[in-house]
């Protein structure tokens, strides 16, 4: 157990982070259902208005340091693969 008013004053922080960082992913991986949905109800059209969307949200993960870039890159990619692959059947 923390002893010094920093040491709990951190924790105290901690929780709260790991409060906003947790609500931030779970928006995410929301968005991207949502897109996941409508690409397999095969609506081109809302899909690419959600695809928009998710890529805001996933930049704004990665942007606060939820999520790395990377990740943040690759799932954009893949989302799209997905878009594209819907665009051409």
């Amino acid at each position: 157990m923390a002893h010094s008013a920093s040491a709990k004053k951190r924790i105290r922080q901690n929780v709260t982070r790991r409060s906003i960082n947790r609500w931030r992913l779970r928006a995410m991986r929301e968005a991207i259902k949502d897109f996941n949905i409508k690409v397999a109800s095969g609506d081109a059209k809302s899909a690419g208005e959600s695809f928009r969307a998710c890529v805001s949200v996933i930049d704004r993960t990665a942007q606060k340091g939820v999520i790395h870039k990377n990740q943040a890159a690759r799932r954009k990619s893949r989302l799209n693969s997905r878009l594209k692959a819907l665009a051409t059947k």
